[in-house]
């Protein structure tokens, strides 16, 4: 018989619906029933692209043993951490109080029926095994425990409580002053952790961090650094190169299992992707790297292809959110390779070229019997070893991985989950629309405009934001994520392409989050609303985890927007952000490059430039301002643009011609109406050229 999961939308829960185990949803009918009965709850938070998630599922929740243990001694709710984060977050952290360990998914706690934990992990096999308890043996232990302790979890939960509120920041007796010391501490901390040999930060498991990589870049395009350079590019090159890239279909998995960035745990986030596709754009504009260009291309071609809704209406553009790991029951399935089976599908001479380059002529490194592909050789050192052009083997490499991508997309592809998150879909659309800009590919900016659509008539009622749609429902009051990442993407989608609606909707969310989510004494954001479900914590995040800090993307966005429309409002409240959070990023600094990112614009504002003309003229000068580095705000707005706020409304210019405005923080320069002379204000391909005033 299906349980409690059958009207729900997540495909994570809907996996899970006709398991033997009793499963409800987070909500007041399983916590009602916990408190009736008098029951421990065990809650299971995992998502649907998680490996590890499937094999729990696998062994213990469609075994009708296990489930007849968890069915008689608790009430069981299963969550989807990707619809949830709020959940998710609070239990992350109760996990690491109570065990001192990192936590991940599948996430495995065991509450009290007013939803305070007192025990849990993460996976566990159903019998004993590599040291961990088999979880048939364990429920007895915890429902006695639960039933004969109760005292002593009582005054366990009392510390964690208390431990809860003491994470949060507290306000200061004064204003801190801000300078650039912890910017400089954070590169010296990212330096220190930084692998000099293959990339990226620290040791296998090797995660992407896209927001310490844009850190690095930003402070390259602001002093010029050129260690700070190195780590980004160095990092992002080994990263498009290994086989964490998807090196047939673009985009990149999850995390690399070893230190080289060779064998992914090959599940695909939107979260991550999105972020990317913004990152390799300006590590191209800062170092002309052609294969940064490449992986854009790739990367948003895969978005668009495999991510976004095809053929269907516009109210139908948002983002999945995730392709799964595995395929017919096996990890990787769908991306490793057998000699035998490229050589079949390639000429001979285009094997030549592959088997090199693709590393095909060394030991499997797959499981040991296959090949996930990955650059072994350039095609300079094969051309030359096959005496052929560059040209010539380039094309060969093109034809082979035309016929191998061809022949990849007849098997069984790997899951997709297809819920649309607000939060995710902010950051792709802020990916798509940079990506589109500096490339100058209109149909990446349409990308991330049908996205907005899509949100802006489908998550959006009554003013207020929601943070998740399927299959015609959208539901649950959208966090401080999804209103900061949007906010940040739509500044981004503005400047590719100005649309009067966007600018509005920025204004409203913005207006949200002051109204809905600040805490006007201490300062700073909650993740959840003010009227959200009230949860045993509420908390005020700053250190970015797999996606950025919320609190530094809203003192970010909050001072472009208020620097655009001259909104006081919007930059007390990211002053106020950054005064609570000050003492935390400096004693933590490199966990909190988005708030360090917002740091470094408090400190320097950023350049914003408004371009007034006819449209035929703007494109021109809009062209040559795509190039511009990631610290400036370019924003070109048509003549017949009407009605648009006071900081935005330019005289029109005579002779159907351009003017430009040029200003920083309060400081503007006189109007300009020569491209050339623009251009020496601009920081361009990386050059800084300092804002002069007369």
């Amino acid at each position: 018989m299906p349980n409690h999961l059958a009207n729900e939308t997540s495909p994570y829960l809907l996996q899970h619906v006709d398991n033997p185990v009793d499963w409800y949803p987070w909500g007041e009918e399983a916590l009602a029933r916990a408190r009736a009965e008098d029951r421990p709850i065990l809650l299971s938070v995992g998502y649907s692209a998680c490996h590890w998630c499937h094999v729990m599922a696998h062994e213990s929740f469609e075994d009708a043993e296990v489930a007849a243990a968890m069915n008689r001694d608790f009430v069981n709710i299963k969550v989807d951490r990707e619809e949830r984060p709020d959940i998710d977050q609070i239990y992350q952290m109760a996990l690491y109080m109570l065990t001192q360990r990192s936590g991940g998914w599948p996430l495995t706690l065991f509450l009290t029926p007013d939803q305070k934990p007192f025990f849990g992990g993460t996976y566990f096999p159903k019998k004993p095994r590599h040291g961990m308890p088999g979880f048939l043996d364990l429920l007895p232990r915890v429902a006695d425990t639960y039933h004969i302790r109760g005292a002593d979890i009582e005054r366990q939960s009392a510390s964690l409580l208390k431990s809860f509120a003491n994470m949060l920041p507290s306000k200061g007796s004064s204003v801190p002053e801000f300078s650039e010391q912890a910017l400089d501490e954070a590169l010296a901390e990212l330096g220190n952790r930084f692998d000099p040999v293959n990339g990226g930060f620290g040791d296998a498991p090797k995660f992407l961090h896209p927001t310490e990589l844009e850190f690095c870049l930003r402070r390259h395009f602001a002093t010029e650094n050129g260690e700070a350079l190195h780590m980004a590019t160095y990092t992002l090159q080994k990263m498009a190169e290994g086989g964490i890239y998807d090196q047939l279909g673009g985009g990149f998995c999850r995390y690399s299992t070893d230190s080289y960035w060779h064998i992914p745990h090959f599940e695909k986030m939107l979260y991550d992707n999105g972020p990317l596709l913004r990152l390799y754009a300006d590590a191209w504009i800062a170092s002309g790297n052609p294969l940064f260009q490449q992986v854009v291309e790739e990367t948003a071609a895969w978005v668009m292809r495999e991510m976004q809704p095809q053929g269907r209406s516009e109210t139908e553009g948002g983002y999945y959110s995730t392709l799964d790991a595995d395929s017919e029951n096996e990890e990787g399935k769908f991306y490793v390779w057998d000699r035998s089976q490229v050589a079949q599908v390639l000429l001979p001479e285009e094997y030549a070229i592959i088997a090199p380059h693709y590393g095909l002529v060394h030991s499997a490194n797959f499981e040991q019997r296959h090949w996930n592909l990955l650059i072994a050789d350039s095609l300079e050192k094969i051309a030359k070893d096959s005496d052929i052009s560059v040209e010539e083997a380039r094309e060969k490499l093109a034809s082979a991985r035309n016929k191998l991508f061809a022949a990849r997309e007849m098997r069984v592809h790997p899951g997709r989950d297809e819920k649309i998150l607000t939060s995710w879909n902010g950051l792709t659309i802020r990916g798509m629309a940079r990506a589109g800009r500096v490339f100058a590919r209109e149909e990446w900016v349409k990308s991330a405009a049908l996205a907005v659509d899509f949100i802006r008539s489908t998550l959006w009622k009554n003013g207020r934001l929601l943070a998740t749609y399927k299959d015609g429902t959208a539901h649950l009051n959208a966090y401080l994520d999804d209103h900061a990442f949007l906010l940040d993407g739509l500044l981004e989608l503005m400047q590719a392409e100005f649309r009067q609606d966007d600018l509005d909707f920025a204004v409203a969310l913005a207006d949200v989050l002051l109204e809905q989510f600040e805490d006007k004494q201490a300062g700073g954001f909650f993740f959840t609303s003010h009227d959200h479900e009230k949860l045993i914590h509420r908390p005020k995040p700053s250190q970015d985890n797999a996606t950025p800090s919320g609190n530094g993307v809203t003192a970010y966005a909050l001072q472009r927007l208020g620097h655009l429309l001259g909104e006081f409002r919007y930059l007390e409240a990211a002053e106020r952000t950054l005064g609570l959070f000050y003492p935390t990023i400096s004693r933590y600094t490199g966990s909190c490059c988005s708030m360090l990112t917002a740091l470094e614009q408090s400190l320097t504002p950023p350049q914003i430039i408004i371009l007034r003309g006819d449209t035929n003229a703007l494109a021109e000068w809009k062209n040559a301002l795509r190039y511009c580095s990631p610290r400036t705000l370019v924003f070109a707005l048509p003549l017949e643009l009407v009605g648009l706020p006071p900081s935005l409304s330019k005289a029109a210019p005579e002779n159907n011609a351009v003017n430009a405005w040029v200003c920083q923080g309060v400081k503007c320069l006189p109007e300009i109406s020569d491209l050339l002379e623009l251009l020496r204000f601009c920081e361009i391909q990386g050059k800084i050229g300092p804002l002069s005033i007369n």
